[in-house]
């Protein structure tokens, strides 16, 4: 989704969605037999969201709204580049956040690590890591610089900075103190030794993330997602309240396939979202940079990496972290960006939906500001109907499948002023939602 600045008063839409957000919080949350009628209201301060009312959102019996003076706790499910400007306009209202990723990416550089070394993508998870960072001091600074850093797209000057890197020599360690550069350079070692033991795969460093290859490393020393999460958390400083959880804990490759409604099946997320036909180039998910899709999408699972039988459906466990987490925040987020490949797998897995409706809490839908090759021709009420089906796995195994509302999923929207997505009031107020705000923001707020 394109993020610009709103034309009316210069307030970036991730400003707006960081406030609607807070708007809705702070919102008083008293008990309401009936759902209010549906309103239309423009972000404008944070007594926008007064009429917030418990009927749209439930009355709160776990829990309850926090403490004035504690943070709120967020759940966001997202993907690893849309929600990222969102990232730091949210840090100012809460660090108290568990960011929810899914593990399936398989392009760019992520795609490359996963052919030769296998193993999860770790691309979003590493790059939410890396919005999440210190940036407080200098050396902070210069971790997150090497750790964003991408090298070159020509094959033989990639491989040359590479080797510079690893070995020490390049400028970007410059402002990095050896207990970190040590323990940094180790893993990038450890990576480049896997690579090695692998020399018949050829690897190809073109626009490879620094920061992926460290990730890599440090997942195939400790055998554990989790635990390269960790350090990584840890060299790169982000505050402990803040979580990045993959939505499925494995050291195993998955795959992310798609049904259209006309039977077809998309195997791998880069064909679902931006074929690129083989070659390796700059991922651009704008709906007009590639074909479109022979049929709307009907639902997204996971497929067997393993075997002869490609075309199997997998059912992977779902990280109990995630659950955990769900249980007890204060609100849930599906954060703009890439519908079916970014969000959705992370909600149909089993638990996901049986729990979001068991809570009663505001579950907030930042809509897309443009459509892309998976959402073309969606309105507001498609995107919210899209993350109805797949919490309740409507088409997948019947015998798994949910009969939740659609309003015990979504039951609030924030909409970007000026989006290209239509935005249907009667629908959605058939849905159950009658909560909208629209994400623009005064300069004196």
């Amino acid at each position: 989704m394109a993020l610009v600045a709103c034309p009316r008063c210069n307030i970036t839409p991730p400003q707006a969605s960081a406030c609607g957000i807070r708007c809705l919080l702070r919102a008083p949350r008293s008990a309401a037999s009936r759902p209010p009628p549906w309103r239309l209201r423009r972000s404008r301060a944070m007594a926008v969201y007064e009429g917030w009312h418990s009927a749209a959102a439930g009355a709160d019996t776990d829990g309850g709204a926090p403490a004035p003076h504690v943070p709120p706790s967020l759940l966001v499910f997202s993907g690893g580049t849309a929600f990222n400007g969102v990232v730091e306009e949210l840090k100012k209202v809460t660090t108290r956040v568990a960011h929810v990723l899914p593990v399936s990416d398989d392009g760019g550089s992520t795609a490359e690590i996963v052919r030769v070394l296998g193993g999860p993508a770790v691309g979003d998870i590493r790059s939410r890591c890396l919005r999440l960072s210190d940036e407080s001091t200098a050396e902070a600074l210069s971790v997150r610089k090497l750790l964003g850093h991408r090298l070159p797209i020509d094959p033989s000057e990639a491989k040359l900075e590479w080797y510079q890197i690893v070995e020490g020599d390049h400028t970007l360690w410059e402002g990095v103190s050896r207990p970190y550069r040590e323990t940094i350079r180790a893993f990038l070692v450890y990576f480049h030794s896997e690579i090695l033991r692998r020399s018949a795969e050829m690897f190809c460093f073109t626009n490879g993330s620094i920061g992926n290859f460290f990730f890599a490393g440090a997942r195939i020393f400790f055998q554990s997602l989790d635990a390269a999460i960790f350090l990584f958390s840890r060299v790169s400083q982000i505050p402990a309240e803040s979580l990045v959880l993959p939505v499925i804990s494995t050291n195993d490759r998955l795959t992310l396939g798609c049904e259209l409604w006309d039977g077809t099946i998309i195997r791998g997320q880069n064909e679902i979202s931006h074929p690129s036909n083989g070659r390796r180039e700059i991922v651009n998910k704008d709906c007009n940079s590639c074909s479109t899709l022979p049929s709307r999408i009907k639902r997204v699972f996971y497929m067997s990496s393993e075997g002869s039988n490609l075309l199997h459906e997998v059912f992977p466990e779902v990280n109990h972290t995630v659950l955990e987490q769900l249980s007890k925040v204060d609100c849930i987020v599906y954060a703009m960006g890439s519908l079916f490949t970014s969000v959705c797998p992370s909600l149909v897995l089993r638990g996901i939906g049986e729990t979001i409706a068991s809570r009663s809490i505001p579950k907030i839908l930042l809509l897309n500001g443009s459509h892309d090759r998976e959402t073309a021709g969606l309105s507001a009420s498609g995107f919210v109907t899209a993350i109805t089906d797949s919490l309740n796995r409507t088409y997948g195994d019947p015998h798994k499948s949910l009969k939740n509302h659609t309003n015990d999923y979504v039951n609030a929207i924030l909409v970007p002023e000026g989006g290209q997505v239509p935005l249907d009031i009667e629908n959605l107020a058939a849905q159950g939602i009658f909560h909208v705000i629209i994400a623009c923001l005064d300069n004196n707020i």
